[in-house]
């Protein structure tokens, strides 16, 4: 194999196929890059048990070929190389790596041990890579941690007709978001369970690639857009439904602008130690924020409107109020109040496709 790419291509393609090599492996050839070189184009494929990735680059291909080395080496190099074009030659048991004064020799991995790529799933259908990727972004904040409960760590990703459904929950919060996709004619409905790292990742690296052209089965998940391919495998298991935790019945609803409550949340905050609660007291015209206990307080008062009921305090954890309205495009934000203690709703006032729901803690006595 031996060609000549430029620099800045290699990497950028190097380094998108990377994200799927697992950090320890206790298969070697795992922690490797296929490289495969044909027709003026160079492909660079990574795999691990869960994900794989495949990315295609322009090159000029002197000989034809394909080659494994180490993906992570691979990438160190390819950060360090001047601008330019970069030649690539196996030579012998080794990929030699030259950019204008800088030699590198790369130890090659043995091919016939690199597993085949998978296949691509059943196609489904073609979203908006933009749109995709920020409805997956929106939802991710809420996704679980806790790997002890594998399901909650991933977003359901719903299909049914002309609607894409996403949505995530840790059991403190649910975050859910819809959006327009274009379904394949004869697409069925489909439900299933995507890792939130994963997805989240995938979803940011095809940002302003133009269509998604998603792929699904029972197992995995595929991606494919602009000359990257990907896919990831499904968790087992469903998340709990929402459906009747996002029906509050009829609730207060108060009203406020939602940048300077962001930033009033992250000022008032940095006295709330741990998890300690944060305080939003909703008046007729008002929302007032207090946090802290004893000799430690902070509090602001912001403009706001409260409908339907009188002066309602209602506490949150500070981090997930800030996860749930940092996540919101809207320039206004609608909170539907139960009460102390009870599931609050935040919505956009511009319409419902995007809404999180966040238990609120009872007020601490004072």
């Amino acid at each position: 194999m031996e060609l000549r790419i430029d620099s800045v291509v290699l990497t950028d393609a190097v380094a998108w196929a990377a994200r799927v090599l697992p950090v320890r492996s206790p298969v070697p050839v795992l922690g490797g890059l296929l490289l495969e070189a044909a027709d003026g184009v160079l492909h660079v494929s990574g795999l691990d048990h869960e994900a794989s990735a495949r990315i295609e680059a322009a090159a000029d291909v002197a000989e034809p070929g394909r080659t494994l080395v180490l993906g992570r080496r691979l990438l160190d190099i390819c950060k360090v190389l001047p601008r330019g074009p970069v030649e690539l030659a196996v030579e012998g048991s080794r990929l030699a790596v030259t950019g204008g004064d800088a030699r590198f020799g790369l130890s090659l991995l043995p091919l016939d041990d690199y597993p085949a790529q998978p296949a691509l799933p059943e196609h489904r259908g073609v979203v908006d890579a933009d749109a995709f990727a920020a409805a997956v972004a929106q939802v991710a904040v809420a996704a679980g941690r806790d790997e002890s409960l594998p399901v909650l760590t991933g977003i359901r990703l719903a299909l049914d007709g002309g609607t894409m459904t996403l949505a995530a929950t840790d059991r403190y919060r649910y975050a859910i978001r819809s959006l327009e996709w274009k379904p394949e004619a004869e697409a069925e409905p489909a439900d299933v369970v995507v890792p939130a790292r994963r997805l989240t990742e995938i979803a940011r690296s095809l940002t302003g690639a133009g269509p998604v052209r998603l792929f699904l089965d029972g197992g995995s998940a595929g991606f494919e857009s602009g000359g990257m391919r990907t896919t990831t495998r499904l968790l087992d298991g469903r998340l709990p439904r929402h459906d009747k935790l996002f029906a509050l019945g009829d609730p207060v609803t108060a009203v406020t602008d939602r940048a300077p409550l962001l930033e009033a949340v992250k000022r008032v905050a940095v006295v709330a130690d741990g998890d300690s609660p944060l305080q939003l007291e909703f008046s007729a015209d008002a929302v007032h924020l207090r946090a802290g206990y004893e000799d430690d307080v902070a509090s602001q008062r912001l403009p706001g409107a409260l409908n339907g009921g009188e002066a309602m305090t209602v506490a949150f954890n500070p981090g997930y109020l800030l996860d749930a309205l940092g996540s919101f495009e809207s320039p206004r934000i609608r909170f539907h109040l139960l009460g102390p203690g009870q599931r609050a709703l935040l919505s956009g006032t511009e319409g419902t496709a995007h809404r999180h729901l966040l238990m609120s803690v009872k007020p601490p006595l004072v």
